[in-house]
């Protein structure tokens, strides 16, 4: 208590008061700097994300991440300007953090290759959501495009999940890329049938189909002398919603009707010879 008794306050307040109303200063400006900072790289995030997805073909992943690109750029500036208000060198700080940086990066080659073949996807667009695509040696429907892979759903509903590094370096077929396709169907007919018939048959079909287009011209002729049969092409143009519509229809015509007027379609005979022993 008498220790207590001998310091003398006022001198000590004297003494560190100018120090204590210098750091509290400090640190209330490095407060202010650091909530103004983060307030304005939440502004600047938002509106860098609203201007991107604005412009025709941007995909509002990619704004969504520009725009988190833009917060945390900022955001870092503002850190070390609040380190610097309150009296802390930040050069040794940043020379940290560039360091941790190319750690971070050199650690995740794999992830950043993806991210930026995402942002080459949503830029060049070669397929979208919805578009029935072969990508990677994988056939399916787009069914998601995010910065670190290509989602595709199969035919028969299994999910593919792909690296957007494998989705971008090799060939795209998009199959949904044009408004119009080319519907193919071949038809094999006996060699002891009339080919005139047969050619005048499917003619008369396709030109009754509302679906395939005059212009092109539809293309029906015999285009093979197959081993057992006689091939006949038929190539028609249509919007790419019909094609598989179209196909199945026509071939389910064509068969009908080449049945109804004796039009038979050969198929692979077997012989099988028994030896008689002797």
């Amino acid at each position: 208590m008498e220790q207590l008794e001998n310091i003398d306050f006022n001198a000590l307040m004297s003494e560190y008061w100018p120090v204590l109303v210098s750091g509290a200063l400090k640190v209330l400006g490095a407060l202010v700097v650091l909530v103004i900072g983060l307030r304005i790289a939440g502004w600047l995030s938002n509106l860098v994300r609203k201007q991107t997805t604005k412009r025709a073909g941007v995909d509002e992943t990619l704004g969504s991440f520009f725009g988190s690109l833009v917060r945390w750029f900022v955001t870092a500036a503002v850190i070390i300007a609040s380190l610097q208000v309150f009296g802390v060198q930040a050069t040794s700080f940043v020379a940290v953090l560039g360091a941790l940086t190319l750690a971070i990066g050199l650690s995740l080659q794999g992830a950043l290759g993806n991210i930026a073949s995402g942002v080459m996807i949503m830029l060049f667009r070669p397929y979208k959501n919805g578009d029935f695509v072969e990508i990677a040696d994988q056939v399916g429907t787009v069914k998601e495009i995010n910065l670190f892979q290509t989602i595709l759903a199969t035919l028969d509903n299994v999910k593919i999940i792909i690296p957007n590094t494998e989705a971008i370096d090799g060939v795209i077929k998009n199959y949904s890329g044009y408004d119009t396709r080319r519907c193919d169907i071949v038809f094999g007919i006996d060699y002891d049938d009339d080919m005139d018939k047969a050619l005048g048959i499917i003619q008369t079909l396709v030109d009754a189909d509302d679906r395939v287009f005059r212009d092109p011209e539809p293309f029906v002729k015999v285009t093979n002398l197959g081993d057992s049969s006689v091939d006949i092409t038929c190539r028609l143009w249509c919007t790419a919603t019909d094609l598989w519509d179209l196909k199945f229809d026509m071939t389910k015509k064509v068969k009908a009707e080449f049945d109804a007027q004796g039009i038979s379609i050969p198929y692979p005979h077997r012989t099988l010879v028994q030896k008689v022993a002797s």
